[in-house]
């Protein structure tokens, strides 16, 4: 039994698609297991589709324990993001610019890869449900297209994350311990319990519950300016060009610090400060839960399960350090940030026979909430207005004299409530005859409520005092808040609630065209309706959604828009609007198709061919069809398409699974190309400001790739296994309005490196009575990767100058001399730039060394044996680079008991 966080056992799962049974007097050998990827029970080896799965056994004998760990372990799948809670998963090199995580509960793509606990789909935009994975049974793994059975966010693949049932025969109980101390860093332990309780002959009860505290290894240090830290913004300095920022020394004497300045009043640019939230080591993050689970045995055919998991994440700080700094473990923050993500899920499920058919009906209800505080600071460093929220200019636009900059410190704080309903039932088919049938129906209703208060201006300006930002909040009620009372220095405010709801028939064909030939055909219809409506401080999203339905004059007129330009933008096919009805709800239905073929060519080697189809729905924009403010180069004329439309991918793979060397060597490999079209991005919003971004189609691209995994019996008490992926990708097609912005025709989707890998060996030896000792130890490499879809690390790179006074020192790839076809020079006479930053390749190496004798286990470990700090994510939301990296080395000891 082995007991995880969820996004470790996920990875972990995918690093091998072999399991390993070993009693201590005989051989080695592949343990024979069942799946339900294609929602029928069948042998691993046996399914026609490239599948992994790892039982709780197997994710122990792994012997990793925290997330970072493991994604090295999967080579074909991507985790991005920036720390618990908020990440991203993409499969197969897939992916695109992910949506701003801040902000996601407002405007995200939907994902491109589902997540299911049990039978519930659990994936959400933006802030996947980070579920800690207790007690747990198997973990199944599908790459590629699962649309046909799974659904809308199974556009690259699904993942399905299966949990220990109640049992009826005997009473089990156990628990998990680990201790675990950081170079450099705090101490993490955690703690994990399970037991399992027959309460009578049809009835039986499970629970389990964990707590697990990580340490923090960030430090956020001092903000010293002109030595690597915070100086101001770009639009800043622009706007006082020839001021005290243009001369260090000057600077100096004009800081807020300047012990001869008393107030702000007498400095003309002040720089925020964070003395008091000087920490080390402030990046915790703490899983809480316990999930509880009853079986009751209704007569032989039929049978209810009913399971409930509740669980809090708390995290504080973040997982980001800035490179301007000097090592690895520096920030730079200058406001409190914590984030506290609490889910409820409940799940029923009841299953039985009719006649010659397999019932099963299943359903959950998901309650999840939000709450975010987070620095903002960097909202001052990029955006079009950002300098009227922090100087003076428009407060004295006759006293050059009394021009100041006040201090730029903001934050941003979010409450969101998240629902999820979903209901399926199928049937399949159970007759013995060479033909099976599986079909059923499914409904899903989600719901993002969300209130987000900025403070972005400086209460002292006379613009943004206290008077008149009561004036604009108070009476501005929204639909998920009371309108306040907010805090007096809140000065731009989100109230938005999304909801979908999709509707969907699915079936899957199979016939035995011979004893060993077996051709299958599935489809599914689907409808899902998209409905956003809310408000902003400054925008009526709801009725400003449905002007754009109704295409009414008058109601355009009402929301601020010329109803003459934005018909002509309609009738050029600028903006589509053809999926609205007059209410705003956004409509989409479509049906997509799997198509397959499989030989058992021995008892031993099964070949297959495959196409799927997979989508993503499109999504409703908050500030839909505005025009750009800014209308130089490729913003002239642009506006904000009103949705993204549905994007598509098509995959063909032909895959081989196969024991050979009398069982002694498993390999499972897949080649596969994939086209896709209109795929969906995040950018940025050219009509406001800062971190709001908005969803549009870049382009098409196409993926070409291997996946392959390799197990090796070596002898009786060694077992090798390695893991590879091979990637090609490229955008093939780049829509107008983003050529020159996003990488261009040939250019490598994000991500996802060319290759990646890893090998993992483990040693047994006998000792004294029982007990045998075991010796792991694994590498992994992963490749170079880009940073996004949008080429623009220079211009990050130019802010972070400017505002640090230092360059970030990381590797950027130019892919651009020219803009829209001319060439362009900046204010030096250099040509301008466009390029992407890369996330550069490394190598990750972990150690364990254990004893157990089946019922308990005591191990020591070391995981990032050779400290290396990997660039796992470089995150630009602060319109200069932060960079996500992994936990340092730790040495760590764990122990576990079963009792059966």
């Amino acid at each position: 039994m082995r007991k995880t966080q969820l996004s470790c056992a996920i990875v972990a799962a995918l690093a091998s698609s072999s399991l390993i049974a070993q009693e201590n007097d005989t051989p080695a050998k592949f343990e024979n297991i069942e799946v339900t990827a294609t929602k029928r029970a069948e042998s691993i080896q046996d399914v026609p589709v490239a599948v992994t799965a790892l039982n709780g056994k197997a994710l122990e004998n792994l012997g990793i324990d925290n997330f970072q760990d493991y994604v090295e372990f999967l080579p074909n799948v991507v985790f991005q993001g920036t720390g618990p809670g908020q990440n991203e998963i993409y499969i197969r090199g897939a992916a695109t610019t992910q949506s701003n995580i801040m902000l996601s509960s407002v405007q995200a793509l939907q994902p491109s890869v589902a997540f299911y606990l049990d039978e519930m789909p659990v994936s959400m935009a933006g802030r996947n449900l980070d579920v800690y994975a207790t007690d747990v049974q198997r973990v199944e793994v599908l790459p590629g297209p699962q649309g046909t059975l799974f659904g809308a966010s199974s556009q690259a693949g699904t993942i399905r994350l299966i949990t220990n049932k109640p049992e009826h025969l005997s009473f089990a109980a156990g628990f998990d311990t680990n201790i675990g101390f950081t170079k450099d860093g705090e101490m993490s332990n955690a703690v994990e319990a399970y037991f399992n309780m027959p309460l009578s002959d049809s009835l039986a009860v499970r629970v389990a519950a964990y707590n697990d505290k990580q340490g923090g290894w960030i430090d956020n240090v001092m903000n010293v300016p002109g030595e690597g830290g915070y100086i101001g913004s770009a639009v800043v300095i622009d706007r006082i060009s020839g001021g005290p920022l243009s001369d260090p020394v000057a600077m100096d004497a004009n800081r807020i610090t300047n012990p001869n300045i008393s107030s702000n009043t007498e400095a003309a640019v002040v720089s925020p400060q964070n003395d008091a939230l000087v920490e080390e080591d402030f990046n915790d993050a703490t899983y809480t839960g316990a999930r509880f689970g009853l079986s009751y045995l209704i007569n032989d055919d039929w049978e209810l399960l009913v399971q409930h998991t509740q669980q809090t994440l708390d995290t504080e700080g973040v997982f980001a350090y800035d490179p301007t700094l000097d090592g690895e473990s520096s920030a730079l923050r200058f406001q409190q940030e914590e984030n506290k993500d609490e889910f409820g899920l409940t799940t029923w499920t009841i299953e039985g026979r009719l006649e010659k058919l397999d019932v099963v009906y299943t359903g959950g209800y998901l309650d999840r909430e939000i709450d975010t505080l987070a620095d903002y600071t960097g909202y001052t460093n990029g955006g079009l207005f950002s300098a009227y929220y922090v100087c003076n200019h428009y407060d004295t636009p006759d006293n050059a004299a009394d021009e100041r900059c006040l201090d730029p410190t903001k934050y941003y704080k979010e409450d969101t409530s998240t629902t999820r309903n979903t209901h399926e039932i199928r049937f399949n088919t159970t007759m013995d005859t060479p033909w099976r049938v599986t079909a059923g129906l499914f409904y899903d209703e989600q719901e993002v409520s969300t209130v987000g208060q900025f403070k972005i201006a400086n209460t002292e300006m006379t613009t943004f005092g206290f008077d008149n930002l009561q004036r604009t909040l108070v009476g501005n009620e929204g639909i998920n808040s009371d309108g306040g009372p907010f805090p007096s220095e809140v000065s731009f405010i989100n109230d938005i609630t999304h909801t979908i709801e999709q509707i969907a028939v699915f079936g899957q064909f199979e016939y035995d065209i011979t004893d060993t030939l077996t051709a299958s055909i599935g489809a599914r219809w689907y409808e899902i309706d998209d409905i956003y409506v809310g408000s902003t401080s400054t925008v009526d999203v709801t009725r400003r959604i449905r002007a754009f339905g109704t295409q009414d004059p008058d109601e355009l007129a009402a929301v601020g828009l010329d109803p003459d330009a934005v018909a002509a933008a309609i009738q050029s096919g600028q903006l589509e609007v053809d999926l609205l009805d007059d209410n705003g709800v956004l409509t989409v239905d479509d049906t997509i198709f799997k198509f397959s073929i499989d030989w058992k060519v021995t008892d031993d080697v099964l070949l297959f061919a495959n196409y799927s189809e997979g989508f993503r729905p499109p999504v409703t924009n908050r500030v839909g069809g505005g025009l750009a403010t800014n209308q130089s180069g490729k913003f002239e004329n642009f506006r904000i398409p009103v949705y993204s439309t549905t994007d598509t991918l098509d995959n063909y793979e032909f895959g081989l699974k196969g024991d050979f060397f009398d069982g002694q060597v498993r390999v499972n490999a897949t080649a596969y190309y994939s086209e896709i079209e209109e795929l969906q991005t995040s950018r940025f919003d050219p009509t406001n400001i800062s971190f709001l971004v908005f969803t549009d189609n870049v382009g098409d691209a196409e993926i070409k790739g291997v996946d392959a995994d390799l197990t090796w019996l070596a002898t009786d008490d060694l077992v090798i296994n390695a893991a590879f992926s091979v990637l090609d990708t490229e955008l093939t097609r780049i829509n107008s309005e983003l050529e020159g912005i996003a990488a261009g025709v040939g250019s490598e989707l994000p991500y996802s490196a060319k290759f990646s890998g890893n090998v993992n060996a483990r040693y047994f030896f006998e000792l004294e009575g029982d007990k045998r000792g075991y010796v792991n130890g694994s590498v992994s490499y992963t490749g170079d990767r880009f940073a996004g879809m949008i080429m623009d690390a220079y211009v990050m790179e130019d802010a972070t100058q400017l505002i640090y006074g230092t360059g970030s020192g990381l590797k950027i790839e130019q892919e651009a001399a020219v803009y829209d076809g001319v060439t362009y020079t900046d204010s030096n006479g250099d040509t301008f730039r466009g390029g992407r930053y890369v996330q550069e390749s490394y190598v990750l190496a972990n150690l364990a060394v254990g004893v157990t004798n089946d019922v308990w286990k005591a191990e020591l470990y070391i995981d990032n044996v050779f400290d290396e700090r990997a660039t796992l994510n470089i995150d630009t939301q602060q319109f200069t680079p932060k960079v996500v990296t992994n936990r340092p080395r730790t040495i760590g000891f764990r122990f576990s008991y079963d009792y059966y």
